[in-house]
C-alpha cells in the first residue's frame, strides 16, 4: 500500500491545514428512502454520485463507480461479459444465471434480475446510488448486501442534448448522445444513445484475437403530464453487445490447489512462458452475444394526503456464451451458458406526509421466467458413458420460474427537533419450480448446439424441484441531529434473500447427488448492526462520514466449486467493518475524496477450518484529487485517482489458485472546459502503471481434472480523448 500511503498523508494535511476559499462538493439529492433527500441526511450508508459528477470524473461504467465507493467491489464471473457487485464482503461469484446476487441492481427502480443483464453502459445519466447494508424494506427485491440504484436523466421542457465522441487504445471508438424537450405542453420526450467498438486487447498467437468492443445502446422517454398532480412515464430501453471473449491466462497447476507454472500440463501436453498475462493460444476463441430489452410505465398521482406510485416493467435477456476454457491449444474443453429471460414486475405504492411522520407502503409482485443451459463440449477423456470416445459433450438445459410476491411498509417518526424514528418491514413470499437435465449430446453442425441439443446420445440425470418460502425483512433505526451538520445514526436490519436451486455442469454423482440436500438451497438472513455518522464542516466544504457494522448470518449461501462444478449451499458467518469517507475543498478549485473500509468476514461450512466469503478483502482504500483552473477563458481540471484491494480469494478454498495477493490501480486524465461550457476535452489514462490484477480465477488443478488453473486479468493500460458538446446551454 505504499502509493496509497504516499498519496493520502500529504492530502490528509492538506486538508487539515488549508484555509477553505470556495465550495466545489455538491449536494447530491437522493430517494433511497422513496422521496428526495439530501444524501447527508440519509441514515444509511449511501456512496451517491450525480451524472455531472459523474461526466467530470470521466465515470462512464459501473465499474468506475465502484472503485471510489469504500466498501464496494465489482465481481466478474465471466470477465467483462458479466457483472455483479459486492458490498461488504457480501457476494456471490456463480455465474449460473438461474442465481441471484446478493446485491440488488436497480435501473430507474426497475429490479434486474439477471447477472448478464446488468453490465449495461452508463449514458445519459442523472445519478448513482450505492446503499450498503440490507434494504428490504423499501425496494422491489429483498437482497443482504445492499443495492446500487442507476437512475436516468428524465425528459423535461426544455430543450437540451448532448454529443460524446471518444478515440482511445485499440481504435476505440465510442460514441454517446442525448437530445431531449417538450413536444407539446403536457408531452415531452428524451432520446439517448451509446456504441462503442474496439478491437481486441488480448493477443491470440494461433487465431483470433479476444476481448474486442461492440455494443450499441438506446433508451427513448416519454412523459405525459396532462396536469399538475398526474404523469405518466414510458420507458424502452435496449442494449446488443456481441464481442469475442473468454478466459485468456492458462497456468499450469499439477498439484491440487497449487500454481505450477514452470511445469508442463500433463493432462493438456502444454505449457504457457511467454508471461504475458493478456497473450494466449486458443484454438476455439470464445463470444458473447446479448441481447437485453426493457420496457416501464411509471405512473405518479398526487392526492391530497398521499402520492400513489405504479412501475410496470417487462424486461429480457437473451445470451450465448461459450469460452475456450482450457485456454489452450487443445481442443479439450469449451464452457457454455445460455440464458433467455423473461421478467415482468409490478410496484404499487403509497406516500405521505404529516407534520411529524413520512410514510410508505406498497405491493411488490415479479414473475421470472428463465430458459437456461450450461454444458461443455469436451474431448472423449471426459466421458460421462464411460465406454465410448463418441460423446462429443454435455447440453444441460434447465427451466426454472420464480413468482415472488411482497408487502411493505416504513415510517419516519420526528420525535423531536433532534431524534427520528423509522420503522419497517415486509413480508415476502417466493415460489420457485426448477427443471433440470444433464444430457450426453454431440454437436453437429447445422442442428441446435445448445439448449436443447437433438443429438442426445443419453441423459445422465435429471431433477425436478420446487420450493415456498415465506421471509421477513425488518429494520429499525434511530437519527440523532447532533446540530444542522452532525447527525449519527444507529439501525438495525434484517436482510433476506430467497432460497434457490444450483445447476451443475458435470454429473454430480459421486460424491455428490441429485437430490434437494444438494440442488437447492434454503433463504439467507442476515441480522445487521449498525452505528454511523454524517458530518458537513467549514460550511460544507468538508464531508466526514463514518460507519461501524455487525453481521450475523443465518444460513448463509456459500458458493464453492467442487470439481469444476458451481454448488451453492448454506453455512454460518458473521462479519464485522467500518468505512470512512472524505470529500474535501481545501482551497478554491481543489476537490479530494478519500474512503478507505475494512472488513472480516468468517464463513463456517460445517467441516474443515473456517474460512472467508469470496471477493472480500480485509482492505479497500480509494483516492481522487481534482484541481481546476482558469485558462484561455475556460476551466482546466487535472485529476489523479487510485484504489487499492489487499488479498482476497475467489473461492471459498483459499487456495493458491484462487488467491489475488492485492493490487492497486491508478488512472489520470486533464480536461478543458470552454467558459459557456458549450463544449469540453479531456485526455485520460487508465491503469496507468498497467497493473496485472485478477478479476477472477477458476481452480481446475490436479491430475484429476485439466491440471491447470483459468485465470481472468483487468484491462492492460487504456488511454484516450474524449470531445463533448452540449446543446441547449
Amino acid at each position: 500500500m505504499k502509493t496509497i500511503r504516499q498519496l493520502v498523508l500529504p492530502l490528509l494535511v492538506l486538508v487539515v491545514t488549508l484555509p477553505v476559499q470556495s465550495a466545489v462538493i455538491e449536494e447530491v439529492v437522493v430517494t433511497a428512502q422513496k422521496r428526495e433527500q439530501n444524501a447527508q441526511d440519509v441514515g444509511i450508508a449511501i456512496n451517491a454520485l450525480t451524472g455531472e459528477q459523474m461526466e467530470q470524473l470521466g465515470y462512464t461504467n459501473a465499474q468506475q463507480v465502484t472503485a471510489m465507493a469504500p466498501g464496494v467491489q465489482t465481481v466478474q464471473p465471466n470477465g467483462e461479459a458479466n457483472y455483479a457487485i459486492a458490498i461488504r464482503g457480501v457476494a456471490n461469484s456463480d455465474f449460473t444465471t438461474n442465481v441471484e446476487s446478493p446485491v440488488a441492481v436497480y435501473l430507474d427502480e426497475v429490479y434486474i434480475s439477471q447477472m448478464s443483464g446488468t453490465g449495461f453502459m452508463l449514458f445519459d445519466m442523472e445519478r448513482v446510488e450505492i446503499l450498503k447494508g440490507p434494504q428490504g424494506t423499501l425496494y422491489g427485491r429483498n437482497a443482504t448486501g445492499g443495492l446500487a440504484h442507476y437512475v436516468t436523466k428524465k425528459p423535461s421542457e426544455e430543450f437540451d442534448g448532448y454529443a460524446r465522441v471518444t478515440a482511445g487504445s485499440e481504435d476505440q471508438i465510442k460514441f454517446e448522445g442525448a437530445i431531449g424537450g417538450a413536444l407539446s405542453d403536457t408531452l415531452m420526450a428524451r432520446l439517448s444513445v451509446s456504441t462503442n467498438d474496439h478491437d481486441p486487447y488480448v493477443k491470440n498467437r494461433i487465431g483470433k484475437d479476444l476481448n474486442d468492443g461492440n455494443e450499441q445502446a438506446a433508451r427513448l422517454q416519454l412523459l405525459w403530464a396532462p396536469t399538475d398532480n398526474f404523469d405518466l412515464l414510458l420507458n424502452a430501453r435496449m442494449m446488443d453487445q456481441d464481442i469475442d471473449t473468454g478466459f485468456f491466462e492458462h497456468v499450469t497447476s499439477v498439484v491440487e490447489g497449487q500454481l505450477t507454472p514452470s511445469l508442463v500440463n500433463p493432462v493438456l501436453g502444454y505449457i504457457d512462458t511467454d508471461g504475458d498475462v493478456w497473450a494466449g493460444d486458443y484454438d476455439a476463441p470464445g463470444f458473447n452475444d446479448l441481447e437485453t430489452r426493457g420496457y416501464t410505465a411509471t405512473i405518479n398521482w398526487d392526492f391530497e394526503n398521499f402520492t400513489l406510485t405504479s412501475i410496470t416493467d417487462f424486461s429480457t435477456v437473451e445470451r450465448d456464451y461459450i469460452e475456450d476454457s482450457d485456454a489452450s491449444p487443445a481442443p479439450v474443453f469449451n464452457f457454455f451458458l445460455t440464458t433467455d429471460a423473461e421478467q415482468f414486475s409490478q410496484e404499487v405504492r403509497l406516500t405521505g406526509d404529516t407534520d411529524n411522520m413520512h410514510w410508505v407502503a406498497g405491493f411488490y409482485y415479479l414473475d421470472l421466467e428463465i430458459d437456461d443451459s450450461n454444458g461443455a463440449e469436451t474431448e472423449p477423456f471426459i466421458d460421462p458413458l464411460g465406454d465410448t470416445p463418441a460423446v462429443s459433450g454435455l447440453d444441460n438445459p434447465y427451466e426454472m420460474t420464480t413468482e415472488s410476491y411482497s408487502v411493505f411498509g416504513q415510517v419516519e417518526i420526528d420525535l423531536n427537533d433532534a431524534w427520528t424514528l423509522i420503522a419497517g418491514a415486509r413480508w415476502i413470499r417466493d415460489e420457485k419450480d426448477h427443471e433440470y437435465f444433464v444430457n450426453a449430446v454431440d454437436f453437429i453442425p447445422g442442428t441446435k448446439l445448445r439448449n436443447g441439443n437433438p443429438n442426445i446420445l443419453a441423459q445422465l440425470a435429471s431433477y425436478s424441484g420446487d420450493r415456498d418460502d415465506d421471509e421477513i425483512a425488518v429494520r429499525l433505526g434511530l437519527n440523532w441531529d447532533i446540530n444542522d451538520d452532525t447527525m449519527v445514526y444507529f439501525s438495525y436490519n434484517r436482510g433476506v434473500k430467497s432460497g434457490g436451486f444450483n445447476a451443475p455442469v458435470f454429473p454430480l454423482s459421486p460424491p455428490l447427488d441429485y437430490t434437494d440436500d444438494v440442488m437447492s438451497f434454503d433463504p439467507e438472513q442476515l441480522d445487521a448492526y449498525e452505528v454511523g455518522f454524517k458530518s458537513r464542516l467549514n460550511d460544507g466544504l468538508l464531508q466526514i462520514n463514518g460507519a461501524y457494522y455487525y453481521y450475523d448470518y443465518q444460513d448463509y449461501q456459500a458458493f464453492q466449486i467442487v470439481g469444476i462444478d458451481t454448488i451453492t449451499t448454506n453455512a454460518d458467518a458473521d462479519s464485522s467493518g467500518g468505512e470512512l469517507e472524505l470529500l474535501a475543498s481545501p482551497v478554491e478549485g481543489l476537490d479530494i475524496m478519500l474512503g478507505v473500509a475494512y472488513n472480516d468476514i468468517d464463513v463456517d461450512l460445517g467441516f474443515g477450518p473456517e474460512t472467508t466469503s469470496v471477493q472480500s478483502p480485509e482492505w479497500n482504500v480509494n483516492a481522487l484529487i481534482r484541481y481546476e483552473f482558469k485558462l484561455w477563458g475556460g476551466m482546466v481540471a487535472l485529476q489523479y485517482d487510485v484504489h487499492h484491494r489487499s488479498e482476497h480469494y475467489f473461492s471459498l478454498t483459499r487456495a493458491e489458485t484462487v488467491t489475488e495477493d492485492g493490487y492497486e490501480v491508478q488512472n489520470a486524465s486533464i480536461m478543458y472546459t470552454s467558459g459557456d461550457e458549450k463544449w469540453s476535452v479531456q485526455a485520460w489514462m487508465q491503469n496507468l502503471t498497467e497493473e496485472e490484477y485478477l478479476v477472477q480465477t477458476f481452480d481446475l488443478s490436479g491430475p484429476s481434472v485439466f491440471g491447470m488453473t483459468e485465470q481472468y486479468y483487468g484491462r492492460p493500460r487504456w488511454s484516450g480523448v474524449t470531445f463533448t458538446y452540449n446543446l441547449g446551454q
